[in-house]
């Protein structure tokens, strides 16, 4: 006892020369040490060996959110090496289980809807920019009807209709731009593949009423849709900030906009439509009830939105790829010569399977650059993971991050090159274990037979029922974006090298760092 009087006594007489500032700074920072002290503490001593080996971290709430926002696919790297394929790290005071790998992708993809939820999730993010009653706003029963609505018109014969299309405007998008009115010059690339992506999309699924209501200003709408995706509104899409009374005020516009479109539309006779807006007009829900416009309006949104991500981050991708590796761009133009003709005639559904590189660019880009680098889950009751001794509980989310198996050597030789051909059977790089299409056991979660895959090592598109819908529909309209583009043009980097711009993690979904610009050339045949 003398001896903490002997300390504290000095303690406090230098705590009462301090002024009000100081002891308020002292008493702060004393708190921070305690927190920080007993953070620690718990996670060195309180360790439940049921539970995944948690990433050290020295801030509650904080935990690993800095480190795994930064860069997220490093952030995985890194924990798997240390930990193996399941881990614990805490994210804004969520407690998030990670599983990799080809087990881990099928462990969480592949959950029961007694086991998972996205909806308990998402809900809070997606609502507010699909708007009311669609995907996570209702129940599953009702999303995976919703789903078969659109898996329903992405027919062969609708995928027929749409190249021709997406042609079209591709070609009218460079003729129309200031950006390549010369014969040569440096672009930010970005940019106007997101314009072209949009235009491409609209027109095809969504219909010419609704493309001629795409302008520039319309595609800003949507980029302000796309700020409501923002990882801090898990926690504050309901807060009154900048970005999201953007986003309210986009969705609502846009929203108008499609109800406006569909109540003209019902006013005329339309014959062989084949664009979703059409189909969704016409369609019922199992109970008989046909879908409200307002839920029309809310999934093509969605819709658009979801594919507008993906297709916009992955063209991009593939033009810096292409800037980076001119050697590819020619192989890719040599080839439609080749197997279409030296005239280069009008691109068409059916050419598409004949350019088998064309293909393979999309393929690896999608590889190296998926666009969604992690899907979440709640657990809704205690999981044990397979083949370990452990028990997610209920207080933890499943987080699954398919781009690691991607490019994990185990599966991809030299993963982390950017290398079409290794696509071909005879590559030294071609994948040791791709399962096709065909080989994947198939199952119907409600709107139709899809590949169940989730144990697959490459699943750019997800896997199980949330299983992207609109795969088929993103590789014919990609494919044939860059099928376009190198008709018209050689890239090369503007330093000439075979740098590739970092990538930018800030919202949700991963995308080139912005500017990334290219030097472009228009060929002469062009």
């Amino acid at each position: 006892m003398g001896v903490l009087q002997d300390v504290a006594g000095p303690l406090s007489q230098q705590f009462a020369k301090l002024g009000t500032a100081s002891q308020i700074g002292a008493i702060f920072a004393g708190l921070l040490f305690l927190i920080v002290f007993v953070n620690v503490l718990q996670q060195l001593l309180f360790k439940n060996p049921n539970e995944p080996p948690l990433v050290f971290h020295w801030f509650p709430v904080i935990g690993s959110t800095i480190t795994y926002g930064m860069d997220p696919p490093t952030f995985f790297k890194v924990n798997r090496a240390k930990f193996g394929d399941v881990f614990t790290f805490v994210l804004l005071g969520r407690k998030m289980t990670v599983a990799v790998g080809p087990q881990g992708n099928d462990f969480i993809l592949n959950g029961k809807l007694k086991d998972v939820s996205a909806e308990e999730i998402y809900t809070p993010l997606t609502t507010p920019v699909f708007g009311k009653d669609v995907v996570y706003d209702c129940p599953n029963s009702k999303l995976m009807e919703q789903k078969k609505f659109m898996k329903i018109a992405l027919t062969t014969d609708a995928f027929r209709s749409y190249v021709p299309i997406i042609a079209d405007e591709v070609t009218n998008y460079f003729k129309k731009s200031q950006d390549f009115k010369a014969q040569s010059g440096t672009v930010n690339i970005p940019p106007k593949m997101a314009h072209i992506t949009i235009f491409t999309a609209s027109h095809s699924l969504q219909g010419k009423l609704i493309r001629d209501k795409f302008t520039e200003t319309m595609a800003d709408l949507y980029h302000d849709l796309d700020m409501g995706f923002s990882p801090i509104n898990f926690m504050l899409s309901w807060a009154p900030l900048p970005w999201n009374n953007r986003r309210d005020h986009a969705q609502r516009t846009v929203a108008k906009i499609y109800m406006d479109t569909i109540q003209a539309r019902r006013g005329q006779k339309e014959e062989n439509a084949q664009d979703m807006m059409y189909h969704l007009m016409n369609s019922t829900y199992k109970d008989g009830t046909p879908v409200p416009d307002h839920e029309i309006a809310h999934m093509l949104i969605a819709l658009l939105m979801a594919g507008q991500h993906s297709s916009s981050s992955t063209s991009s991708w593939i033009m810096l790829r292409l800037a980076a590796q001119p050697k590819i761009m020619e192989e890719l133009y040599e080839e439609q010569v080749r197997v279409l003709g030296a005239d280069l005639p009008p691109l068409q559904y059916e050419d598409l399977a004949k350019l088998t590189l064309n293909q393979n660019v999309v393929k690896e880009t999608l590889r190296l650059n998926a666009p969604i680098h992690s899907i979440m889950r709640a657990v809704k009751q205690p999981m044990p993971v397979p083949g370990t001794k452990y028990v997610i509980p209920t207080s933890h989310n499943l987080m699954a991050a398919p781009g690691v198996s991607a490019q994990d050597s185990q599966y991809f030789p030299n993963p982390d090159v950017w290398d079409p051909h290794r696509w071909e059977p005879d590559s030294p790089n071609a994948p040791s274990i791709v399962r096709s299409e065909q080989e994947d056991e198939k199952i119907d979660y409600g709107y139709g037979l899809v590949s169940k895959g989730a144990s697959s090592p490459y699943l750019p598109f997800g896997a199980g029922r949330h299983r992207c819908i609109g795969e088929q529909f993103a590789n014919v309209q990609l494919q044939t974006i860059v099928a376009m583009i190198v008709r018209y043009f050689k890239f090369r980097n503007v330093d000439g090298s075979d740098k590739i711009n970092g990538t930018d993690y800030q919202s949700l979904f991963s995308r080139p760092l912005e500017p990334a610009v290219i030097h472009w050339e228009r060929r002469e045949a062009a």
